[in-house]
């Protein structure tokens, strides 16, 4: 690494980059670190991308992930070669560090992961019926399919392990994630839909053509259906087509797509019913909240398929998880007893359940004393607070909805967008459009940040020598 830098000529190295040298190094691709980091594979191979750039600019000649040993084997054999298995090892080993670097490789060792849990990842806890269930529809012709969670629940990785059974099974995977897509592909439904026919075209490997099918006449969804029905359903033999379609929420923040997009789908998984051609192909859509663009109820995929909505983990699974973290003083009905009160706090979220038995390993920390700092601004959770009081401050109308929230001894009637929004982050549950919070843990540490916030801004509408006696009273 240091090495690295010195070519760099002394440019400091981000802890992102320094984990996409290291994994590279020992050989691992984009996807295995997406999975190991939680960040995107696309955003991993940006990075890797601007670092084998910035090498190649430094020595000379071109760097890429596949010459890198080559490349700095040849330009740094003294100073590299001796010291290259040391340096791996102390990163690998030294989980006393702080540093994001340090947590990101750790997390491979560890199992905290806050991104989808690797496939043979012990620390997976299954949640019957959930993983049967998703299997047996898959196979079922045309089915249409709904994952539905808030964020970090688990979706992605329910979702990998489906995709890798229907792969074994000898289906075709084409899989979107609308999170990919720029702003301006929906301006307008012609635009999306042909930006969602390009990428489906090419998860395929068939050549885009959509020219050939298009006709302005016909209307954009008309165009789309004949594309799918006349070319890509066709040029895949009759191997079944999992269409999986991630972030779909990111379409409801533009209802007039939204609309349209989603009653075409609702409408080809009808036709599948009839239709030999249209059953080949099964969709699953995964978004983070209910969907909130008002349709046409008889053919909305709302009132279509199956809904898989994925629950919190049960004390029986954190127990379980645990036993995989190595806390075996958690296995036995005492052990119960006492992770009762962290289950109660944070309601059996997998991601606060799973960075809660991270800290627990590391054996820094104890069971009582992580519970009473948990929601405070030291605790654990400390950058996921960060993160979500973030969010709302973004969006005044969802921090005012949470401050009602908040304050409120039962649930609150809310605006339908800012329910939603904030069912979305994990903050609240519904019912309708009343929500409540979905855990103690964030009722604990936002009465105590919209309290402070209430008191610095009383304090700031008294006079100078108000301020002055309030702060001898303190």
């Amino acid at each position: 690494m240091e090495a690295v830098e010195r070519i760099l000529q002394d440019k400091s190295l981000s802890s992102i980059q320094r984990f996409v040298l290291h994994e590279s190094w020992l050989g691992k691709t984009y996807s295995q670190m997406a999975q190991i980091s939680g960040y995107r594979s696309h955003y991993i191979k940006e990075v890797g991308s601007q670092l084998w750039q910035d090498l190649s600019e430094a020595l000379g000649e071109r760097v890429t992930k596949k010459n890198l040993h080559l490349v700095l084997s040849k330009k740094l054999q003294d100073r590299i070669e001796p010291q290259k298995n040391q340096l791996l090892q102390n990163f690998q080993l030294d989980y006393s560090s702080e540093n994001e670097f340090s947590d990101l490789v750790s997390a491979s060792k560890m199992g905290f992961f806050s991104g989808p849990v690797p496939l043979d990842s012990p620390f997976y806890i299954n949640r019957p019926p959930l993983e049967e269930l998703v299997c047996n529809e898959i196979k079922q012709p045309g089915c249409l399919i709904r994952i539905e969670a808030p964020r970090k629940m688990g979706k992605s990785s329910l979702l990998n392990r489906m995709l890798t059974h229907a792969k074994e099974w000898g289906y075709q995977i084409a899989y979107l994630d609308f999170q990919e897509a720029d702003e301006d592909v929906f301006a307008s439904l012609d635009k999306f839909l042909r930006w969602f026919c390009i990428n489906v075209s090419r998860q395929l490997n068939l050549f885009p053509c959509l020219d050939d099918f298009w006709n302005t006449q016909m209307g954009s969804k008309v165009s789309c259906k004949i594309y799918f029905e006349e070319y890509l359903l066709q040029y895949i033999d009759n191997s079944p087509v999992v269409l999986t379609l991630n972030e779909l929420h990111r379409v409801f923040e533009h209802p007039n797509i939204a609309q349209d997009f989603l009653l075409m789908l609702g409408f080809w998984h009808e036709v599948a019913k009839q239709d030999q051609t249209w059953q080949k192909l099964r969709i699953v859509l995964v978004h983070t909240t209910k969907i909130y663009v008002p349709l046409k109820l008889n053919q909305s995929p709302l009132n279509l398929g199956v809904t898989v909505p994925i629950p919190p983990f049960t004390l029986e699974q954190v127990q379980n998880l645990a036993k995989c973290y190595g806390l075996d003083w958690a296995a036995d009905q005492e052990g119960a007893q006492r992770l009762a009160p962290l289950q109660a706090m944070i309601g059996g979220h997998p991601y606060l359940v799973n960075l809660a038995l991270y800290h627990l390993h590391r054996g820094k920390i104890t069971l009582e004393m992580l519970i009473k700092t948990a929601p405070t601004s030291t605790g654990i959770y400390s950058q996921h607070f960060r993160e979500l009081l973030s969010l709302l401050q973004a969006e005044p109308q969802l921090l005012w909805a949470m401050q009602q929230i908040v304050a409120a001894d039962d649930r609150v009637q809310l605006d339908v967008i800012a329910a939603y929004k904030l069912e979305s982050l994990g903050l609240v549950k519904l019912d309708g459009n009343q929500a409540r919070l979905s855990c103690e843990l964030y009722r604990l540490y936002f009465s105590q940040q919209f309290g402070k916030q209430n008191k610095a801004n009383a304090l700031s509408k008294l006079s100078g020598q108000e301020q002055k006696e309030y702060s001898l009273t303190l």
